[in-house]
């Protein structure tokens, strides 16, 4: 069955393409679990073009495929010697998703998690930093800390697996990319910390408040990382059930804007 291509985006030639079809539209109908596809393009286009400005710079959007390879268990043909570590096994998997990308020169690193036909949304912060560092503005006194904040609005998933796994890449990916000074990525040094976010009411919006919470972090970014986070007020529901339609819009726009290019 062939699908109808809609769009892809960003247009060529710039690379990383991500190509959405009619059937990838049909999921932002109510009701519908969100798909990979619309995740990453939706990500991609806050990232690219949907809110701008510095944040926007200082953030690296993994796709939703990441989490997936390095969570994913020993397959057949993988090097199964015991003298290979689990967290280089893994590593190994995505090393080339950022060989054009230096992630400890980013101040947030977005990681969107599914599990179980659950989304949410990892955001890493500060890798590159060791330790906490205070910072005087003229009007707010911010912190940075390195750490990992979760954004799930279920709370109903264990968290502290994906968090020890993205620390486990970290850590390889420092040897690899940095190597010196010599760090080590550990739940005392990278706290990680679930935020009183708001919550879903219905068993099919996960998708959507993943994309809510991250265009609000790129448009507002936290500036005091005293954990955990209390964001509960961060955003009307109203304007998490205006996004389907709003990404529905944006991605017929760009479609008939492609249209008229050809």
């Amino acid at each position: 069955q062939t699908r109808t291509r809609l769009i892809q985006y960003p247009a060529a030639p710039s690379k990383g393409r991500i190509t959405v079809t009619k059937e990838d539209l049909a999921c932002l109908s109510g009701g519908e679990f969100l798909n990979d596809v619309i995740i990453d393009f939706y990500l991609k286009f806050l990232l690219l073009e949907g809110v701008g400005g510095a944040v926007a710079e200082r953030s690296h959007v993994f796709s939703s495929f990441f989490y997936k390879q390095l969570s994913r268990r020993r397959v057949a043909g993988e090097d199964n010697t015991p003298s290979v570590p689990d967290l280089h096994m893994r590593h190994q998997r995505v090393k080339t998703w950022t060989r054009h990308v230096d992630i400890f020169t980013k101040d947030f690193l977005f990681v969107p998690v599914n599990q179980e036909a659950h989304w949410y949304l990892a955001v890493v912060c500060f890798p590159g930093l060791e330790d906490v560092q205070y910072q005087a503005f003229r009007w707010i006194e911010a912190y940075s800390r390195p750490c990992i904040l979760v954004m799930d609005s279920l709370k109903l998933s264990c968290h502290e697996n994906v968090c020890r796994l993205l620390r486990d890449y970290l850590q390889v990916e420092w040897e690899v990319r940095r190597g010196t000074p010599p760090r080590r990525f550990t739940s005392d040094s990278m706290r990680s910390s679930s935020c009183r976010v708001p919550q879903q009411d219905n068993s099919s919006d996960c998708g959507v408040y993943l994309l809510q919470y991250a265009e609000s972090f790129l448009q507002n970014p936290v500036v005091h990382f005293d954990l955990p986070l209390k964001l509960d007020r961060w955003f009307p529901r109203q304007q998490v059930r205006q996004k389907r339609e709003e990404i529905r819009t944006l991605i017929l726009t760009m479609h008939r804007s492609q249209m008229g290019e050809k």
